[in-house]
């Protein structure tokens, strides 16, 4: 008798249902902020905001990590894989207590600088801070071994979790909204560390990362960091010089403003995750890697061109429904916000393509822009649509520097191939 066997393939693959994932975390963290958004109205909303801004600089910050683990999962030998993984653990650690310390200690501070209405927001986020670089580290292997599956667990349980959470203690404790917003962005971070990527052989090997390796991962390691500083401040210092320029009202518009404008750099986000790991295996395959990248730029050019059209076409409706009446003053600046995240989260892949092949001139290029957008900021901030208009201004050229390197470092590599 014949027997035959059928294994069904799964109708959607890893990578696909990682992107439905990312897709449903970004909209949730969506509603999140537009719910926060309608039920506190401006001013309490631009304390919110802070603390919504401070959860994605660290984001940006503990990527190093994420992006180290992701990129040392695929290069590194598993004979040493043991020690790079006790070590990185080790740092992450260190220097998440280092920073979440800082925001205690500094927590007075930080509500002058920011106007504030409670110190106690910024001790709650700071305890937090530790496992922020625990959950990185986790995710960067899930993302490394391209376990998207668990990787998506790890992002759905942590917004999930702040999402019902925080409007559950919002509408208890509605006049303490910045502690328990605090309080949800606590829990959720604890939450996301789950599932954990722990093998206690590893965390119990003597074995020492050589030296090379050990070099490779500093190097790698640094740059990130450099570059994902250069990210903060690109994405992040618009609304935290607007909150310290402007009062409580127009701080809180301009957060909106934000939050409706950067959906585009939310969906772009998820090319970035694939694109990494693609990147380093085809490059350790040594296969043409241009495609890919060609591939993700021409996604985040179309969904951001299609964003960018219907914040132009339709600006009150747009904000009328996500945010209400008290603020339709951002309504005008819409499209011109979104245009400025749109070039950025194209100039954006350029830039993490070029750090997954160790080319380190586009994050320079990127450091330098961002520098400038805060420069700009300091010096001209007499209106909301001022700072909006210098962002336009820095993004446009940061993405032609970008287009520019690439071409030509793809001329020079197409010519040493022909030697």
């Amino acid at each position: 008798m014949l027997s035959i066997s059928i294994t069904k393939k799964p109708i959607l693959s890893q990578e696909q249902l990682f992107m439905l994932s990312v897709l449903t975390v970004n909209g949730g963290n969506y509603l999140y902020n537009l719910l926060l958004g309608r039920i506190l109205g401006p001013e309490q909303f631009s304390d919110a905001a802070i603390l919504i801004t401070m959860l994605l600089v660290l984001s940006f910050v503990a990527m190093t990590f994420q992006l180290a683990a992701a990129k040392f999962t695929v290069t590194l030998p598993d004979t040493v894989f043991g020690a790079f993984v006790k070590k990185i653990y080790k740092n992450a650690v260190v220097v998440g207590i280092f920073f979440g310390a800082m925001v205690v200690v500094f927590a007075k501070d930080l509500q002058e600088i920011f106007h504030t209405s409670s110190s106690t927001m910024f001790t709650i986020f700071g305890i937090g801070v530790p496992l922020y670089f625990l959950m990185s580290v986790n995710r960067g292997f899930f993302q490394g071994k391209k376990q998207f599956k668990l990787l998506s667990i790890t992002y759905q349980a942590e917004m999930f979790t702040r999402l019902g959470l925080t409007l559950i203690l919002v509408l208890l404790f509605h006049s303490q909204s910045s502690v328990v917003i605090a309080v949800g962005v606590l829990v959720s971070l604890i939450v996301g560390l789950f599932p954990l990527n722990f093998n206690k052989s590893q965390f119990t090997s003597k074995e020492v990362l050589p030296k090379k390796d050990l070099s490779l991962v500093k190097k790698f390691f640094v740059i990130t960091a450099f570059y994902e500083l250069s990210q903060i401040i690109i994405n992040n210092s618009d609304i935290l010089l607007v909150k310290h320029y402007f009062d409580a009202y127009n701080a809180g518009l301009y957060a909106s403003l934000a939050l409706i404008g950067r959906i585009v750099y939310f969906v772009a986000w998820m090319f970035v995750m694939l694109l990494l790991p693609t990147v380093v295996q085809l490059k350790k395959e040594g296969k043409d890697t241009t495609k890919v990248l060609m591939k993700y730029v021409s996604y985040i050019a179309v969904i951001a061109s299609a964003i960018v059209l219907a914040c132009a076409m339709f600006p009150t409706f747009i904000v009328q429904i996500l945010f209400g009446g008290d603020y339709l003053h951002i309504a005008p600046l819409l499209w011109k916000y979104a245009f400025a995240t749109g070039v950025f989260a194209v100039a954006n892949i350029f830039a993490y393509y070029f750090l997954s092949l160790d080319k380190y001139v586009p994050v320079l290029v990127s450091a330098v822009f961002g520098a400038l957008q805060v420069l700009l900021v300091v010096f001209y901030h007499t209106s909301l649509a001022q700072v909006v208009h210098v962002q336009m201004f820095a993004m446009v050229f940061l993405l032609f520097t970008q287009v520019i390197f690439f071409f030509i470092d793809t001329k020079k590599v197409s010519m040493n191939g022909k030697k």
